[in-house]
């Protein structure tokens, strides 16, 4: 498994992972996915980076920094192509993400914001040593319409898990 910046060429890539109706559930994004993966892919705030196995793109993983002082924290977002699940590249990711924020960016702590309902993903986010902090009631709004709640976790440095 390797990270790397995403560019446009991994864009049709990473809207055919979107669009996988396991993935779309907690990564919506309405109809044109191949626009909302350029607009991530733009945005000066995120920094995408494309997970890859056996030279294929199998997913993304992305951060973006608070910048006020007082409250500095990266929070992360990741997706994998369900193929691939259950192999454990998405800690890897995860993991990987992490000790790059926390050694070379200085982070000391890093939140992600699972769906409640999402328990895969919080299974994988605890094995990398992320914790509950508390329920996000009605945090999202389906595509549905309804509002659903979130897990918020967060990773201190000290807890990362090898």
């Amino acid at each position: 498994m390797t990270l790397r910046p995403a560019t446009d060429d991994d864009v049709p890539a990473l809207a055919t992972i979107r669009s996988e109706p396991e993935v779309r559930r907690w990564w919506r994004g309405g109809g044109d996915l191949a626009a909302v993966v350029r607009a991530d892919l733009s945005d000066d705030k995120l920094t995408v980076y494309v997970i890859e196995h056996d030279g294929r793109v199998i997913g993304a993983i992305q951060w973006y920094a608070e910048s006020d002082p007082d409250y500095r924290h990266a929070a992360l977002d990741v997706f994998l192509d369900p193929a691939v699940r259950g192999a454990g590249l998405g800690g890897d990711a995860i993991r990987t993400l992490a000790r790059h924020l926390i050694s070379e960016h200085g982070h000391h702590r890093l939140t992600i914001d699972p769906a409640a309902a999402n328990t895969a993903a919080i299974r994988a986010y605890a094995k990398v040593g992320f914790r509950p902090v508390g329920i996000m009631r009605r945090y999202e709004r389906a595509e549905d319409g309804r509002w659903h709640d979130a897990l918020l976790m967060d990773l201190l440095a000290d807890d990362l898990a090898d």
